[in-house]
């Protein structure tokens, strides 16, 4: 019986994404980020309980990257598609999903943001067959990625900063930010992965440093501090790399 709970828990996962994606299309963001969010929750425990119960399996691995596609992979290229929509001006992405619904003139360019849907399907591909990446990630997991593309509307929704909302809707950002996501998502880039060999710092200096830098920074910037976080992980990985060699 107990085998089977690692999995029930990463359906879970796939539920949320599910859902996410349907808010998502209906452009419903902030409702997607959260069943995002709370598919990454059921993510990291499914993973804990196997370990814990010793009950890992191929079954379990696929499984999860099966349904980290979607949360992580197809929910964020949605969300990117309709960022690049906003940036039009137009009534082109609409919800009539009709056959006559494509105009002549529709624009591509919100579907530029479908590349995040394609890389992450790779990173996943890459993972699963990949025998390397137990104490560490080679380019920024899915999960991570994804919590980066929906902080782009939650800061719209809560932040009330016109200047962020100006920088968020520019489609040359989203293109740039689009391109570097599939980008780290397939880098070689050693990153660290936040699981406890032990608790001493010296063995966890650069977990400890960056769960602190993280909390301080969301603490004073809110959702607008997921981005720098991102980037704070990334810059703290390259360094410790750099110190370990």
């Amino acid at each position: 019986m107990k085998q089977h709970i690692p999995n029930a828990i990463t359906l879970l996962n796939l539920l949320c994404g599910s859902i996410a994606a349907i808010f998502a299309v209906e452009g419903f963001f902030v409702y997607a980020a959260f069943f995002v969010f709370l598919g990454i929750f059921f993510d990291f425990f499914d993973g804990f309980f196997a370990r814990k119960l010793k009950v890992q399996s191929e079954l379990g691995l696929q499984l999860d990257s099966l349904a980290d596609m979607v949360t992580s992979g197809l929910v964020p290229g949605i969300i990117m598609y309709k960022l690049l929509g906003l940036t039009l001006n137009t009534s082109e992405i609409n919800n009539d999903w009709g056959v006559g619904s494509f105009e002549s003139n529709i624009s591509i360019l919100p579907f530029v943001g479908l590349l995040i849907t394609l890389g992450s399907a790779y990173r996943l591909a890459k993972f699963n067959i990949d025998e390397e990446q137990q104490n560490y990630f080679k380019g920024l997991p899915t999960p991570a990625n994804a919590l980066l593309i929906l902080s782009l509307p939650l800061i719209m929704e809560f932040q009330n900063s016109d200047a962020m909302n100006v920088i968020i809707l520019n489609k040359w950002f989203l293109i740039a930010l689009t391109i570097f996501s599939c980008y780290i998502l397939n880098s070689n880039i050693k990153l660290f992965a936040l699981k406890f060999k032990d608790y001493s710092f010296k063995g966890n200096a650069s977990r400890y440093i960056f769960m602190m830098l993280s909390f301080i920074t969301i603490v004073v910037l809110q959702f607008a501090a997921i981005p720098f976080v991102i980037i704070l992980y990334i810059f703290m990985s390259v360094l410790d790399n750099l110190t370990t060699k």
